[in-house]
């Protein structure tokens, strides 16, 4: 989910770049705001670091690259990518290149989730409700996309401090919610 902290690694002919794929901004989904934690523990990368592909906006059958290593830096999902040479690969390559693309995006499978009502806080005291805090998470894929979902990630975002947004909007759109819906 985000943009592409695109970091060129070794010289100027390099097909390596360095990207942030995830990040602990909320995103809001069908269910509500949603949360993926990166503490200690959370978020397990063994997929990432031994079979792990770059696709193109998710597309299994876009294979653009491979993922060198994935870590966790700064509450943020981080890997090295490595761009193939086949014709398809070239083409995003080069969008990422020229700053046309700059946004990437991860699939993940959440193993355990922590739900917290409205104006609850949640079990670490790190969050704020409502919201749905995946709490243990894999990784599937990393994808250059062309509209992420999460912002705060991406090509040149490792080193930018976001912030976390106010929730307090949602909360008070959820309670009208509940107040229409009541009557």
């Amino acid at each position: 989910m985000g943009e592409i902290l695109i970091r060129q690694e070794e010289g100027q002919d390099s097909r390596r770049r360095t990207v942030s794929f995830s990040s602990e901004t909320p995103y809001r989904r069908y269910f509500g705001m949603e949360i993926l934690d990166h503490a200690e523990g959370a978020v397990d990368l063994g997929r990432l670091n031994t079979v792990g592909v770059l696709l193109f906006n998710h597309d299994v059958d876009r294979v653009v690259g491979r993922v060198i290593r994935a870590w966790l830096e700064n509450n943020r999902g981080m890997a090295e990518v490595e761009f193939d040479t086949d014709e398809d690969a070239e083409k995003v390559f080069s969008k990422v290149q020229s700053g046309t693309l700059k946004t990437t995006s991860v699939r993940y499978r959440v193993d355990s989730w922590e739900e917290v009502r409205a104006g609850a806080t949640s079990a670490d005291g790190r969050f704020t409700g409502p919201c749905s805090i995946a709490r243990r998470w894999t990784p599937m894929e990393i994808s250059i996309v062309s509209v992420p979902a999460d912002h705060t990630v991406g090509v040149g975002r490792a080193d930018e401090n976001t912030g976390t947004p106010d929730l307090s909007a949602y909360e008070r759109q959820i309670q009208v919610n509940k107040n229409t819906f009541r009557r």
